[in-house]
C-alpha cells in the first residue's frame, strides 16, 4: 500500500485570501497565515493594566489583625507581705523594688483582692482570674518559716493540706507527674501536673528568703484545652528574686 504524497501548505495572508474570495474565484485551499505575536520587550496592555490593579489592590488592602489567640501579659511583682504588713510597708516603697517573686499575667484578667484573714489562714498572697470564667486563674500562697524543700513526693501533699480544691483534685486524678529544676542562678523549682477529672493544675513550688512560694496556675478542661499553651506560660513565667538582685524587667 502506497501512501500519498500531501504537498506542504503554503501559507497566505487573511487579505490575500479575501481578496481571492470577492474576485468570485475560489480561494486557493491554503490555510490562513495568523499573524505572530507582537516581538520586543515591552508587555501587551493588558497585562500591564491587570499588574497595575493588583498592585493596588495591595496598597489598599488593610494590614491583617492580630490574632487573639496570643494575647498581652504583664509581669506581677508581689511581696508576700505577712497579714500584719498586710495593704503594703507603707511611705513610699515601691511593690517593684519590694518585690519577692514575678509571674505573668494576661491581659483582661482581673485581680481578686485578698483578705486579711485569708492571707493570715492558707498564705494567699495574690490571685488573679479570667473574669470570662473565674475559675481560671493563678495565683500565689506563701509559708514563713521554711528554710528547705521536703522531698518531692511530700510537697504536693502538704500544699493540699490546706486547699480543698486541691485535694479534690488529686483524689480524682488522672495523672499526678512531678519534676524538679534549677534556674540559671542555681535555685531550685518542684513542678507539678495535675490532671483531674474536671480541672487541671500546674503548680511550681521553691523556698528563698525562709519562706515556701507555691504558684498555682488551674483552668477546668474545657478552658485548659483552649488555652493550654497560655496557661503553661503563666507557670514558667513565676520567679522568685533573690536579696539585692535588680527586679526583671517589665518587657515580655
Amino acid at each position: 500500500m502506497k501512501c500519498k504524497h500531501r504537498e506542504p501548505y503554503n501559507f497566505v495572508s487573511t487579505s490575500t485570501f479575501l481578496q481571492e474570495k470577492a474576485a468570485g474565484g475560489n480561494p486557493s485551499p491554503q490555510a490562513l497565515r495568523i499573524p505572530p505575536p507582537p516581538q520586543g520587550n515591552k508587555p501587551p496592555v493588558a497585562t500591564t493594566l491587570v499588574a497595575a490593579a493588583a498592585a493596588g489592590l495591595l496598597l489598599l488592602s488593610p494590614a491583617p489583625a492580630p490574632s487573639r489567640a496570643d494575647p498581652e501579659f504583664t509581669v506581677y511583682y508581689g511581696t508576700a507581705a505577712s497579714a500584719a504588713n498586710y495593704g503594703g510597708y507603707g511611705g513610699n516603697a515601691s511593690k517593684k523594688d519590694t518585690a519577692e517573686y514575678v509571674y505573668d499575667v494576661p491581659e483582661g484578667w482581673k485581680e481578686r483582692l485578698v483578705s486579711k484573714v485569708e492571707k493570715g489562714t492558707n498564705g494567699t498572697d495574690s490571685e488573679f482570674f479570667n473574669p470570662r470564667k473565674r475559675t481560671e486563674k493563678e495565683y500565689l500562697t506563701f509559708l514563713s518559716g521554711i528554710r528547705a524543700l521536703a522531698p518531692l513526693s511530700a510537697v504536693l501533699n502538704n500544699l493540699a493540706l490546706s486547699d480543698v480544691g486541691l485535694q479534690d483534685q488529686i483524689a480524682t486524678a488522672d495523672d499526678v507527674s512531678s519534676a524538679q529544676r534549677a534556674d540559671g542562678a542555681g535555685q531550685v523549682y518542684y513542678e507539678y501536673e495535675v490532671a483531674g477529672a474536671g480541672a487541671h493544675s500546674l503548680i511550681s513550688v521553691t523556698c528563698a528568703r525562709n519562706k515556701l512560694y507555691a504558684h498555682f496556675v488551674t483552668a477546668p478542661n474545657a478552658e485548659w484545652s483552649r488555652d493550654e499553651a497560655m496557661l503553661r506560660r503563666l507557670h514558667e513565667s513565676f520567679k522568685t528574686i533573690q536579696p539585692g538582685a535588680p527586679p526583671p524587667a517589665t518587657e515580655t
